[in-house]
């Protein structure tokens, strides 16, 4: 059974396959829904199909997030000194 808010066939489908996969390597079904699960809502994710996650995260493709620098803003950056 694919995780709760997967109604798209596609990613059933997904589940399923991976799912298949894991069994055939030789993973308990416990195991391998799992991991089925677990890799398909990281696609969802991902791909912005969870709820909110628009609001979060920027699609693929956008800039990346900016960094915090161990500056603060208001510092005055002054050449070392040369003794």
């Amino acid at each position: 059974m694919p995780p709760r808010g997967v109604t798209s066939a596609k990613r059933k489908r997904q589940y399923e396959d991976i799912k298949r996969s894991e069994l055939a390597r030789g993973r308990s079904n416990k195991v391998a829904e799992r991991i089925a699960a677990a890799t398909t809502n990281k696609t969802r994710r991902e791909k912005g199909e969870t709820k909110g996650s628009r609001e979060k995260r920027p699609r693929a493709g956008g800039s990346p997030p900016e960094r915090a620098t161990s500056v603060s803003p208001g510092a005055v950056l002054r050449p070392a000194r040369i003794e």
